[in-house]
């Protein structure tokens, strides 16, 4: 994937930085002061995408004050668990579905219909409006681009279990983060349909440990221990490796993985209790309206879910792209009724005992 236009799309990011401000001991961000009405929003999408959509939400709504909270999914699940007598966020905009659909389960998200919403297909939308698809999230392999050429980067999952890559993998810790629950639940359901059991699933996320040279708190530290060669490898998804790109200097790129890759609905809801929820079904529809959505492909890298989105208003370089992602077959509710229990066995049974495993065998 090198060789891509850099300059075009660091342009693209300029000029929005958020106000830092603490709250709740995590960092709170936002865009306006005002002293009007203000509106909170969780979200896993980066300090770029967020200030911006603030700003512009900002600019048509005068009078309001934007707010986020930038942390990983599963924080912002476990969040809103704890929040859920006396809830703080009005938005939740960013996650797998399969989260979503947890929410909803557990009274965490308002119904909400916006006028997008038909444009989104069933299978990207809850069916009682508690949640509806902004993104599609393609997962993928990256490296750094200093040491590695394209060639050379691991061109599959499986290849990153070969030897060369011993010690050469760093991991977000899988718990916090959406992107990594994906993955892992992709790999384990690929390795059900073809062995009809959880056991291959396992094996190879043991195998995985035992590459891995650490599991990485969040995706800042990742990034710069991956730039600084503390690993030369990771597992991660494309929107952020390309808003990455444009924003920074961090020689870090991607590979499209050849046998297929899980791509994830990326969702969006207003938190049930809500202070603000007219606020917050106005934030709804603007961040999925066609203008939004295109502007967010063109700027952040990120593929629209509606189904609606001409292929000729996305950016050409994405259009390419998005030719050469397969998307792995699966069943959302088969892996939705599973992943808390394969990830709870990883965590018990897998982290960190890889390399102990292979001795024993």
């Amino acid at each position: 994937m090198a060789g891509r236009g850099r300059v075009d799309r660091r342009a693209a990011l300029s000029g929005f930085a958020g106000l830092a401000m603490v709250a709740g001991g995590l960092i709170l961000q936002g865009c306006g002061g005002s002293s009007g009405e203000s509106l909170i929003v969780y979200s896993p999408h980066g300090r770029e995408l967020l200030s911006y959509f603030a700003a512009e939400f900002e600019a048509a709504n005068p009078g309001v004050s934007v707010q986020y909270l930038d942390m990983g999914s599963q924080e912002i699940l476990d969040r809103l668990r704890s929040e859920r007598v006396n809830p703080q966020a009005d938005v939740w905009w960013g996650a797998p579905s399969g989260m979503f659909v947890r929410a909803a389960e557990e009274g965490l998200l308002e119904e909400f219909e916006p006028t997008w919403a038909e444009a989104v297909p069933p299978g990207a939308r809850d069916s009682e409006g508690r949640w509806l698809g902004t993104y599609l999230t393609p997962e993928v392999i990256a490296y750094n681009s200093e040491v590695l050429a394209p060639e050379e980067a691991p061109a599959d999952w499986d290849a990153v279990l070969e030897p060369r890559w011993r010690d050469r993998v760093l991991i977000r810790d899988p718990l916090a983060s959406g992107t990594m629950r994906a993955i892992f639940a992709a790999i384990m359901y690929r390795e059900y349909e073809r062995t009809g059991g959880f056991e291959a699933g396992y094996d190879w996320l043991r195998r995985l440990d035992a590459q891995t040279k650490e599991y990485v708190l969040n995706p800042t530290l990742l990034y710069q221990k991956l730039a600084r060669r503390e690993g030369l490898v990771t597992l991660w998804d494309m929107p952020d490796i390309e808003t990455l790109r444009a924003s920074s200097d961090l020689p870090i790129d991607y590979v499209i993985p050849a046998s297929g890759t899980p791509v994830v609905v990326d969702g969006i809801a207003v938190v049930a209790g809500s202070s603000s929820p007219d606020l917050a079904q106005r934030f709804v529809e603007f961040a999925g309206s066609r203008q939004r959505v295109i502007e967010a492909a063109e700027r952040f890298f990120r593929i629209p879910a509606r189904s609606d989105i001409p292929s000729d208003s996305l950016p050409v370089w994405l259009r390419e792209i998005l030719l050469q992602v397969q998307p792995m077959p699966l069943d959302a509710g088969f892996i939705e009724e599973n992943v808390g229990e394969w990830l709870r066995y990883w965590d018990r049974e897998i982290r960190g005992r890889g390399r102990a495993a292979e001795k024993v065998e």
